[in-house]
Order: C-alpha cells, then sequence, then structure tokens
C-alpha cells in the first residue's frame, strides 16, 4: 500500500490490495486528515502522513472481511475500489492532536476534494426558509462515483472548423417548456437527449452545441438572500463534477454515479446525431466569493496559492466575482488541464469556451500573456489536440480587454463583430429615423470579411473569429429590436445591474407592440441581423431561442432568472414560425457555399475573394465606403479555386433601392490567385430575402447587369446559377 503524491484525487492503489490512494493540493495546512464515510457505514478520519510540495497524501486501507461494509474488490476500471467504494462520501480536515471527535459534514463544511468527481449536499443552510437546491450556506462532501457508462457512440462527429455552427444552451432552459417532451425530463440532461429536441438540432442544422456552464454550482449569498438562485451556473464549486440540479429526480435519487451517467446520455445521444458538445467552463474564480465568505474547498486548502493576492496579502480580484483563481501556481495550471482532460476522456466532451479567459493568461503579476504557461500547456497537451477553445476574450482587470490577442490555435467571442453589427442595423437605423446619416457599410463589410485587423497581426485567420449578435448575456435578438433600455427589475437590484451600453433600438416604441407595421420591422430586422451571422466569414454562434424570436421582457441580465424569462418558449406562432424557417434557409445557404469551395477554406487569406460593388454595379469607391449614409454595398463571395458561388445585396437605406446586379463577366481573378480561376456562371437567381414581399420572388432568375428592386432595410441573397 505504497502511497504516492499522484494521481491527485480518490483512486485504486496500483498495489491492487483494494486500497485507495488519496492525494490533494493542500499547501495552506501543515498536517491533513481524510474524513470519509463508506455507503453505510459511519464516519471516518484518516491521517494523509505524506507531504511533498504541498501535496497530501496516503493510502486508505479496504475494510477487514466482515465488517459489514464492503468485503470484495471491485474491477479498476470503474476508478473504484474496497477502501473507498462508490457512494463513499468524504473530505478534508487539518489534522489535531487535541480533536476528540469526528466532524459532522452536516454541521460543519469539511473541505472538499478541488478533484472530487461527485458532489452531494448534505444539509441545507439552516437560516434559510425553503431553501434551493443550491443556496447559500448548505454543506457539502465530496463523493465517489464509478466510471461504469458504456458509450453508444464512442466516436466523436468530425466536423471541419470552418464548417461548425455554435448553438449557444442552457442545459434547463432549452428544454424545460417544450411541449412534447415528457414531464419527467424536461429541464434535465435526459431532455437533451430526447429524439424531439435532437430531430429539432438537426433540422435546424447547427453542428455544435454549447451548453452553459454544467459544472456543480452554487448560488452567491445575495441570490440566496433574495429568494433567487444562479441559473446560468458561473459560480463554480467542483471543476469535475456535472451540476446534479440539471438530472431528472430519478438520477438525482439514485447519486452522483447516476447524474453523470445521464450527463454523458445526453453527450452520447448529441454525438449519435451529428452534433459536438461544448462547454461553457469557468476556471477565473470560484464560488468561495470574497476572503470574508467561508471556505468550501480551495480557500480552507491554500488560499494564498489558489488565489491571486498582492504584495500586501490582499484579493487580486479580475473577474468582478470575489476572488480570481491564481494561474502563476503550477499547480493550480495543473488543476485546471487535469479537469479539461477529464471531461475529454471521461465525458468525450469536443470543445471548450472559457469564461473571462484573459485571468487564466495573467502571470505572477496579474499581467496577460499569450504565452502563459497555461496556454503552452494546453498547445502541447496530446489529450486535447483537436478540442476547440475558445476564448471569452476579456476579464474586468487592467488589460482586461485581448480580442485577437489569443494564443494560434484558440478563436476568441468576437464583441467587435457583435457591436459593429448591432450598430449597422439598429443605432443606425435610430440615428436615421432621428434624421441623421446612419453611417455607412465600411466597418460591417470588416467584420463579415472576418475582422482581418483583429486577428491577423498575429498569424490568425478568419477561423479565429466567433461571431454573434447576441449571447447568454445581454438582450436577445427580438429583444434588441423591442427596448432602448435594460428591464431588470425582477433581479431585485433596482435595475442597476446590466449593462446600459446595448446598442438597442425599440423601432419607436418600447416593449410589446400591437401596432403589424412596427412588428413587421422588427422581425425584417431580426432576420437581418441573423442573415448577417451566417453569411460572415468566422464561425457563427447563434443564442438558443433567437430562431423563436425569444424574448426576455427586456432583462439583459436574466442570470438569476430560472423561470420563464430565461427558459425558451417552444410556441410557434405565426411570427416565430417565420423566423424558425429564416434560420433554417440560411443556415443551409451557408453550408451549401461552403460545400462549394475547397477545403482549406477560408484558412488562406489570400484565396479568399470578396467583390464588393456599389448599387449601380460598379466596384465600391473610396469615397463610398466613407460617406455618412452609404449603406447599400452588393459582396460576392468565392475563393481561388472554388467558385464564385454568392451574391448578396444590404440595403441598410431607409428606401428601396434600386440596384444593378453585377456582370458575371466582370468578375475578372487576381493575377494572384495561384489556386486557379474560380468557376462564374451566367445568372442569379434569388433565393432569400429578409423582407417578406420580395422574398415571395425567390427562386427568380436575374442576368448580370439586370435590376433588382430591393425593400428598405433588407438584405437579398442571390446564388450564381
Amino acid at each position: 500500500m505504497q502511497a504516492r503524491s499522484y494521481p491527485l484525487g480518490v483512486h485504486p492503489s496500483l498495489s491492487g490490495d483494494g486500497s485507495a490512494n488519496v492525494a490533494v493540493y493542500a499547501p495552506g495546512i501543515d498536517e491533513l486528515e481524510l474524513v470519509y464515510q463508506r455507503p453505510g457505514g459511519t464516519w471516518r478520519r484518516h491521517r494523509l502522513k505524506g507531504h511533498n510540495h504541498g501535496i497530501h497524501y496516503g493510502t486508505v486501507p479496504p475494510p477487514l472481511h466482515g465488517d459489514g461494509e464492503v468485503e470484495r474488490a471491485e474491477m479498476l476500471d470503474v476508478d473504484v475500489c474496497p477502501a473507498m467504494p462508490e457512494g463513499t462520501r468524504y473530505g478534508f480536515v487539518p489534522f489535531s492532536t487535541t480533536a476528540k471527535r469526528t466532524p459532522d459534514p452536516s454541521r460543519e463544511q469539511i473541505l472538499l476534494d478541488p478533484y472530487g468527481r461527485g458532489l452531494t449536499r448534505v444539509s441545507p443552510p439552516p437560516t434559510v426558509m425553503n431553501p434551493g437546491p443550491d443556496a447559500y450556506g448548505g454543506k457539502y462532501v465530496s463523493q465517489v462515483v464509478a466510471q461504469n457508462y458504456h458509450w453508444e457512440n464512442p466516436g466523436r462527429p468530425s466536423i471541419p472548423w470552418r464548417d461548425t455552427i455554435i448553438y449557444e444552451a442552457h442545459a434547463k432552459g432549452l428544454t424545460m417548456l417544450h411541449p412534447d417532451l415528457p414531464e419527467e425530463v424536461r429541464g434535465t440532461y435526459a431532455g437533451l437527449a430526447h429524439p424531439v429536441i435532437l430531430k429539432y438540432l438537426q433540422d435546424l442544422g447547427i453542428t455544435a452545441i454549447e451548453l452553459l456552464p454544467v459544472h456543480a454550482h452554487l448560488d452567491e449569498p445575495h441570490l440566496t438572500k433574495n429568494g433567487l438562485s444562479n441559473y446560468w451556473g458561473y459560480n463554480t464549486l467542483s471543476f469535475f463534477t456535472p451540476h446534479f440540479g440539471y438530472a431528472t429526480r430519478a438520477a438525482q435519487d439514485a447519486g452522483p454515479t447516476a447524474v453523470l451517467n445521464e450527463f454523458k446520455h445526453a453527450v452520447d445521444a448529441l454525438h449519435g446525431a451529428g452534433i459536438q458538445v461544448f462547454l461553457d467552463v469557468v476556471y477565473n474564480h470560484t464560488a468561495e466569493g470574497g476572503s470574508e465568505e467561508p471556505a468550501y474547498s480551495w480557500r480552507g486548502l491554500g488560499d494564498r496559492q489558489y488565489y491571486r493576492h498582492d504584495t500586501h496579502g490582499n484579493y487580486v480580484d479580475v473577474t468582478g466575482c470575489g476572488n480570481s483563481v491564481n494561474f502563476a501556481d503550477p499547480q493550480v495550471v495543473r488543476m485546471a488541464l487535469d479537469s479539461l482532460r477529464y471531461w475529454v476522456t471521461e465525458c468525450h466532451i469536443d470543445g471548450f469556451r472559457f469564461d473571462l479567459a484573459p485571468e487564466l493568461g495573467r502571470d505572477e503579476n496579474h499581467h496577460f500573456t499569450r504565452n502563459h504557461p497555461f496556454f503552452v500547456a494546453v498547445a502541447a497537451d496530446p489529450v486535447l489536440q483537436g478540442i476547440r477553445m475558445i476564448s471569452e476574450p476579456w476579464d474586468v482587470g487592467a488589460g482586461g480587454w485581448q480580442t485577437g490577442r489569443f494564443p494560434t490555435g484558440w478563436a476568441d467571442w468576437n464583441d467587435t463583430y457583435r457591436d459593429t453589427v448591432r450598430n449597422f442595423w439598429l443605432s443606425g437605423q435610430r440615428t436615421m429615423a432621428r434624421g441623421g446619416g446612419g453611417g455607412n457599410a465600411a466597418r460591417l463589410a470588416g467584420v463579415i470579411s472576418g475582422s482581418a485587423d483583429m486577428f491577423a497581426p498575429d498569424g490568425r485567420t478568419t477561423l479565429a473569429s466567433v461571431n454573434f449578435v447576441t449571447a447568454h448575456d445581454g438582450f436577445t435578438m427580438y429583444d434588441l429590436t423591442a427596448y432602448d433600455g435594460k428591464h431588470n427589475q425582477a433581479n431585485l437590484e433596482n435595475n442597476a445591474d446590466g449593462t446600459n451600453d446595448n446598442h438597442s433600438w425599440n423601432h419607436g416604441e418600447e416593449g410589446v407592440s400591437d401596432n403589424v407595421a412596427r412588428r413587421t420591422a422588427r422581425a425584417k430586422t431580426v432576420r437581418n441581423m441573423m442573415a448577417t451571422l451566417l453569411v460572415s466569414q468566422g464561425v457563427p454562434m447563434i443564442t438558443a431561442g433567437d430562431e423563436l424570436l425569444r424574448s426576455q421582457g427586456g432583462n439583459n441580465n436574466a442570470y438569476c432568472q430560472d423561470n420563464r424569462i430565461s427558459w425558451v418558449d417552444w410556441k410557434l406562432t405565426p411570427w416565430r414560425r417565420s423566423m424558425l424557417k429564416t434560420t433554417r434557409q440560411l443556415i443551409a445557404i451557408r453550408k451549401t457555399f461552403l460545400a462549394s469551395q475547397p477545403s482549406h477554406f477560408p484558412a488562406r487569406p489570400e484565396d479568399v475573394l470578396l467583390y464588393w460593388y456599389g448599387p449601380d454595379g460598379h466596384a465600391m469607391t473610396p469615397e463610398l465606403w466613407q460617406t455618412d449614409g452609404s449603406r447599400v454595398v452588393q459582396v460576392v463571395l468565392g475563393s481561388c479555386g472554388g467558385e464564385l458561388a454568392g451574391t448578396f445585396v444590404i440595403n441598410g437605406s431607409n428606401d428601396p433601392v434600386i440596384v444593378t446586379l453585377p456582370g458575371v463577366e466582370d468578375l475578372s481573378t487576381p493575377a494572384t490567385c495561384a489556386a486557379g480561376y474560380p468557376v462564374t456562371r451566367g445568372s442569379y437567381e434569388l433565393v432569400l430575402a429578409t423582407d417578406f414581399e420580395l422574398d415571395e420572388r425567390a427562386g427568380a432568375e436575374f442576368s448580370g447587369g439586370d435590376e433588382c428592386r430591393v425593400p428598405a432595410q433588407s438584405i437579398a441573397m442571390f446564388s450564381l446559377a
């Protein structure tokens, strides 16, 4: 039973004698004890006598034959053993020679295992009336789980990054209101795996679902006090444990292994449907909050090592959440890497989106560097090869905005893209409604072209840009068209939370409107933003429900609204049905266009062809690009060695415009096109228009030089037929 300081966590000893090896990084404690309870047994203490560079470790012997707990060894492939079998609850306390009793974890919080695979609340907060399942102040223990899930689809969907279409969704909110799901699986991992949801996602055409945090999390104190909960889940209590509350009641009753297996089944089913699974992960801070709040795990094990401090011993908070995890400590970097590897190897996850990612790249002086050891380790790790790494490239510390500056191999959420698209279709319209020019299309053209000015300087291509107009944080796409200001009163923070910089426009009336013309204009603006998103170079991300005109009633910070404000509403009114149809068409058009291009498109910028024309069919001039109010452009897309396969016309003005389609014979290829001339064709076919009346003419054919009337504030899309 030779003890080892690795791997961290609880695992069977290599001796094969049924003992368990326990190791934990606890540099803030001189001597450490394991407190554990086998299923059906009593709580026990066991001193971890090994100590090496802050890691405490030891072995727990198997129970004696006939003691009534466990009598035979389990298979090692489920990662449990008789000494600490599946269901064993445990945690840690400092060793004391004066302690005369074993702690009662339901009364006093023992320190959780940072590597614990399971988590159980053993008592709710005692001073809270009707506490929710994640209410702040409850007592928790780590729990041993078995890795015994049998994968039906052990392989992963192989989807090129350039073909990826991300669908950001909440594990609970996506399915909670779906009328065709059995009630017992609504709002659960099992709901994600239901054939109704799988078919919907397949029919929509997305290729990857990005789940808001599914790591076990805890509510903040002020939310529990106000009777609210942390719906989004950005308050991690365990980096290795799926959140209990998203499992079915049956799985919750069966325990952490059943919860883990239900989550794995959801991933398995999504993979079977050809859909990748990305996780939104929060390694930048923990649920332990500010220094004045009690310890659950890391703070008690080693506060100075796990969290950032200044030279005076005060917390350095670059997250705005009370603490910042210290990625200047090698063992903290190791913990994050081990967590990523766990979700990849055991749960078959395909990618990660990192919340407040600059925090992970800050050095011992709290400065961001794209060569941080964490980024280097991710790039070099063989387990993480081919796994998608996506940054939210900002935090709230000094130098916190890092869009475009993450390492090669990463993709960044492109907030410049978000704001530019909103400014063109929303702020610009508002300005014109008040008599202004509304700006021009130059910046919009830049982000449609892939934001090369942001990514090219560091050798990254347009595929480093994750384009989005909305995300979980902020207005929904419909609310951008219906609200000038935020309406966050339900959050009980006096409407002071959430950003005031929304780049939105209510089209002349705040909130719900009965005016048919206004509702039509709003719906068209939503379609314009969705169309822009899906024709732009880069990787698009759609927020769940935007394809259904989902509204949050103007709440732009619904992090604490675990109710109908946040859940996807599946009622298909005529307006919503039309938007869903348009989104499906746009995704299909994007896929058809990419299929006509070489496999390397658009990773080689020199082979990407973008021809920009004015409404008269002639090439855009510098004067037109710079003129206020010049908001009508045409663009032809293609590549060297591929096809000039698509044309779309953007009319961002308040008047219908007669545009002259570019002559096909004039679409010459630059001499630098080493891969060969693109295939051109002799006519255009209208495939989609965001204006209802023009869209009724879909299928109409035009020749180069023909005129087409494009309605105000709309997009018309043509294929080269």
